[in-house]
Parts: C-alpha cells; structure tokens; sequence
C-alpha cells in the first residue's frame, strides 16, 4: 500500500513523464492519450503495487490502480478525442498519427518532469521522436513501440486511459440503450450493431451518428451501395 507521508520531494531532473493512448482502432467511440509524471521513488512503488501495461490487467484491477495513480503521482493529464473530432483531423490535413502526437505533446508540455517516454503509435519511432521534439522544448523525448511493457511510467499512463474510455464507452452504451461490445471491428456484438442500425435507416442519425468514427473503412464498407440498392 502506497504512504503519501513517505513520499520525499522529487529532483526536477529525475521526474519522468508517461504517455500512452487507449482507444485508437476502434469505429465506435473516443480515443483517450493520457500521461502520468512519476519520480525514481514513486516508480518504484507503483510497479510494486502493479502498475503495468493496461492490456496484462482486469479492468477491475485498472479501476483500482487508476486511484492509486490519480492520489499519488506527481501530475497527470488524460484528453478524450471524440469520433467526431478524430472524423475532423482531415480539416487540419492531420493523420491519426500526428493528431495522436499533438495531445502527447499538450501532456508533455503540461506536465513537470525533464524526460518524455511515449509509446510510439508508429513504427518509425525517429520520426515521432523527431516531430515531438519539435514540439515539446526543454525536455527529452524517448520514443518506443511497447513502451507501455517496459516503462512503469507509460503502463500508468496506459491505465489511466484504459480507465478513461472504458467509462466513456459504458456512458455511450447507457445512452444508446444496447451493448454494442468494445467498439472495436474485431468484435461480432459492435458490426451487429451498427448492421442493425443501418438496416433501420438510423446509422446517420443522432444520437448514434456522433459516436461513429465514419472516416474507419469499417463504416465505409458497412455503407457502401452496392448495385441492388438500385434495383
């Protein structure tokens, strides 16, 4: 169990920043990039209390780790992006992967620490390395694929945004009155969703239409006329 009275007063220098995502594939519902500022003495205590990547978790453990996290980090940030905000990324000529970035970068900036591991939502890892750079002054950049497994500061950040959209998609499936799964395309409950609602002439209506990412090739697909829709 983590002691605040214990914690000592972090060095600026020592102080790391996590970064991670949750949400990114899925055609139904936000994306969510969260970071988590963590000193030497507190990455130790979090990955004795079971801090890891959020995938290795039940989400009852990610519930439970995600107030520990919230209580006694130094600072965190989460962002939730919306379907249609991630629709909208094409209007600032921005792919998924440098819209992605340009929260990390928000988080990095927000955040104290002087170093910023990020899990890379690109194989290129000199080329997100590269762009944050850029973008975030002051500070190192470590880019990785699987940061999420090898950081304990990247597995916190990846559990506060695990948490973040598991809430967001329960809000979703409240308000729309069905279980459509985990949103992603991978799931048999989510594509019988969204073929019912297009089967009922409503996959264009509210309140369905502002959680569909209609940009996913997914949606496309589902959408598509085909030549008996003109016979």
């Amino acid at each position: 169990m983590l002691n605040s009275g214990q914690i000592t007063g972090p060095m600026e220098n020592e102080v790391v920043i996590g970064i991670d995502e949750a949400g990114r594939g899925p055609v139904i519902g936000p994306m969510v990039v969260a970071g988590v500022s963590l000193d030497p003495d507190l990455n130790r205590r979090f990955k004795a209390a079971g801090v890891k990547d959020s995938k290795m978790l039940s989400i009852r453990r990610i519930y439970q780790l995600e107030r520990i996290i919230k209580e006694f980090s130094l600072g965190f940030k989460v962002i939730v992006r919306t379907a249609a905000e991630i629709d909208d990324r094409f209007k600032a000529k921005k792919n998924l992967n440098y819209f992605e970035l340009d929260d990390m970068s928000d988080i990095a900036n927000s955040l104290q620490g002087k170093k910023v591991i990020v899990d890379s939502p690109s194989a290129n890892v000199a080329k997100v390395k590269s762009y944050l750079e850029r973008r975030v002054k002051d500070k190192e950049i470590i880019a990785r694929n699987y940061a999420d497994r090898d950081f304990v500061e990247v597995g916190a950040a990846s559990i506060l945004a695990k948490a973040q959209r598991e809430r967001e998609v329960e809000a979703i499936k409240k308000e729309l009155s069905y279980d459509f799964g985990s949103g992603y395309a991978s799931d048999p409950r989510t594509i019988e969703f969204l073929k019912i609602i297009k089967d009922n002439g409503r996959i264009y209506d509210e309140p369905y239409s502002k959680y569909i990412r209609k940009t996913w090739l997914t949606f496309k697909n589902l959408t598509r006329k085909s030549l008996n829709d003109f016979t």
